[in-house]
Parts: C-alpha cells; structure tokens; sequence
C-alpha cells in the first residue's frame, strides 16, 4: 500500500463550490483540528504524510479548519492536506466536522500546534490493529509518558490532568492516565456510537467517558509532549474557563456523584438528627431538641430529592441516548409502576397529614392558645417533612412515567 496520489485530496466545501470528494476507503484518516496555525500547520502536516509513506499506510491527513485568518488553510493545502470547513466554532466542533468527512476505517487525531509527535502514528495504529476501539495517547508519567520542559503548565499537569484523569478511572471505569491527551486514535464506526456532542474542549473528555460507558476496547500508548511551536505563545485552551467545563460535564454524566451520594449523605445526616431530636438527647452541654428536628427535616426532604434528580436524570440521559441502556432502570420500570409511586405517595400524605393532624387537635385542646412548643412541633416537623416527601413521591412518579412512555 502507498500514500493515496494527492488527485485524491479534494476538498469537501462551499468555498470548493460543493465539490464531493471521491469516495475512495482508506485504512487511516489523520485528522488535526485548525485555528490560526499558520506556525505549525505545514510541519504537523508533513510529518503526518512522511509517516504514513515510510510505513506504506493506506492513509490521508485532513485539517478540520476552524474559520483561521492566516493563511493555516492556503498552507495546509499547499503541504498536501485536505482541508474541511466547520462552521461551528470550537474544539469540539472541528473535530467531529473532520471525523465526518474522513474516509479510513480508523482515525488518529491530533492538535496542529507542533506538540505532538505523528511520527507516534504507527504505534496507535498498531493497537487499532490489534482490535482496540480506541487507543488514547499518553503524556504523563503515570501512563509512562513524557512532558518535556515548558510542554505543559505547571497546574495542568500536576493537578487538572491527574485530577480529572483519576476521576475518569474512577467513577466511569476508563483504564487511562491522560484523559486530556489531544493524540488518540479509534475505529471510526466505534465513534459513530459513541454520538457525541460537546463542541469545547470537553469534547475528548466526552470521547472517554462515553467509550468506558459503552465497554469499548480501550488501550493506552505513551507518547512524549513537546512544547508548541507557535511563535506568539498563545493557546486556545483556559485553564479555569476549560476546567469548569470538564467538571460540569463529568457531574451531568454522573448522577451517582452528583446527586445520589450527596442526597444520601443528608437522609443520613437527617436520620441521625431525628434519632438526636425527637428523644432530646443531651451530649454534655448540648440539648437536641426541635430545633435539630427542624434541620434533621430539611436535611432528609433535600437528600430524597436530590436522590430522585439522580433517577430522572439517568433515565433521561438513556433515552436522549446520552447514557447506554441500563439494566437496573429496566428493572426500575419493571417494579415503580406509576401506580405504586401514586400509592407510595399518598401513604406518605396520609402519614404526615394525621401527624399535622394530631398538631392542630393538641392546639385545640388548648382553646387554640399557647402551646408547648417542645411538644407540638414533635408531631408538625415529622408531619411537614412526609407530606412533602409523599407530593413529591407523586410528581414524580408521573414524570417517571412520562420519561418511561417516550423510552418505550
């Protein structure tokens, strides 16, 4: 196999006059992301072409364009890309603009700012080979990578990419160290499930969680991080602005960190209150009383709403197809039958109203004067907390079933 003749490389755009390029199938796709690089563009290119030919891969190098103004498209075409046009600015949205024009059964992306090394191309293409779905380069230490000096700032690396890294491997099972790397490789009808969406930089972090989600065969190849070869220094990424993003994006598709153990930690935190409160318990100079009920109250309502968040948002995830199907919420539907919420609720109703109930009868006993407030309030705060739990028992229970009917 050789290099495809560069008659080929036509580009797919309107400024083309809607030329469609020729649906030739090759073995790889090279794929880098552009914004303005007319420093490095032409040497990312060229390495990425002399590579695929010293290795006689079936290949071609796409550069995804992201609206530059410097000549990054003239020079890309010029070294022998093919250049393609998103008309969504962002990371995000270049990349998956460049993944759907590429035409190689695999895909190798990576940033054209110089930093990274395609000569790394054979060895990702390797594992693609092997039968990895996605194959994730590596830079730092952990994953055997190297960041060479001046590669990459000091809290990118020693905190955000660990941190988040860490994260990915622990709450979403992604056997990476590196989930930030911008050099990764996968089959391209792999992607095609995946359905991604975020056109940021929270992009790669969303390739990862979704592949680890959707049990993909995933594999790890260090690789050595260079310092970028633009000129002005400037780079597309913000730390804290990007960081954020990631964040959010690990919390949306996480509802068990985001609101199970939170809303788990205050029924606990409630319960315990209750346990303080309703005997008035006195730990040396403290006195539980109601007061502490009152908090336990608020503690236990927020806990058990945030727990219901969690549920509503995992089945609607899956039936946006953000999350793959889950077998515990086939079984979720199977055994909450609207019915059974609608009940659950109403005894909960029934509950909290006969001890607001037994309240208001304690104040008429008094002519509807004073009351002991220490008393009086062990019936209302319990009977105001399950009245608020069985109504939203109930609102729930039909949002679960609204949910449920467009899953079916």
């Amino acid at each position: 196999m050789s290099l495809p003749s560069q008659s080929l490389r036509e580009d797919r755009s309107p400024s083309d006059g809607g030329r469609t390029a020729p649906a030739a199938i090759v073995e790889l796709s090279v794929v880098m992301p552009c914004l303005n690089e007319a420093d490095t563009i032409a040497v990312c290119v060229d390495a990425a072409r002399a590579t695929i030919a010293a290795h006689q891969i079936d290949g071609e190098v796409i550069v995804a364009d992201n609206g530059s103004t410097d000549g990054s498209i003239e020079i890309a075409r010029a070294h022998g890309a093919r250049v393609v046009h998103a008309s969504e600015r962002g990371y995000g949205a270049a990349l998956m603009c460049g993944f759907a024009e590429a035409r190689g059964t695999f895909v190798i992306m990576g940033d054209a700012d110089d930093s990274y090394d395609f000569g790394e191309i054979p060895r990702i293409l390797a594992k693609l080979r092997e039968g990895f779905d996605l194959v994730q380069g590596c830079r730092l230490e952990a994953g055997g990578g190297t960041v060479m000096p001046g590669a990459m700032p000091f809290l990118h690396r020693w905190w955000g990419n660990p941190m988040f890294s860490w994260m990915a491997r622990q709450w979403f099972g992604a056997p990476i160290h590196d989930i930030h790397c911008g050099m990764r490789g996968f089959r391209a009808d792999t992607w095609q499930t995946l359905d991604q969406r975020c056109t940021g930089m929270e992009f790669a972090s969303e390739m990862i969680i979704k592949a680890s989600l959707q049990r993909v065969r995933i594999a790890e190849v260090p690789i050595i991080l260079r310092p970028d070869g633009r000129t002005d220094g400037r780079s597309h990424l913000r730390t804290f602005r990007d960081g954020w993003r990631h964040l959010r994006f690990f919390l949306v598709f996480s509802p068990r960190w985001l609101f199970v153990l939170p809303g788990a930690a205050m029924i606990f935190l409630g319960a315990l209150g209750y346990a303080l409160a309703m005997p008035a318990v006195v730990i040396g100079r403290v006195e539980f009383d109601v007061h502490t009920l009152l908090f336990a109250s608020l503690a236990i309502i927020c806990g058990y709403q945030s727990i219901l968040f969690a549920m509503l948002t995992r089945v609607f995830a899956i039936t946006d197809g953000m999350l793959p199907e889950d077998a515990r919420m086939r079984s979720l539907f199977r055994h909450l039958t609207l019915e059974r919420g609608l009940l659950a609720g109403a005894a909960a109703v029934v509950a909290g109203g006969a001890l607001l109930l037994g309240a208001v009868l304690q104040w008429r006993a008094v002519n509807y004067g004073a009351l002991d407030v220490r008393h009086t309030m062990r019936w209302a705060i319990p009977g105001m907390m399950f009245a608020a739990i069985g109504v939203q028992t109930v609102f729930a229970s039909f949002f679960f079933s609204i949910l449920g009917t467009r899953r079916r």
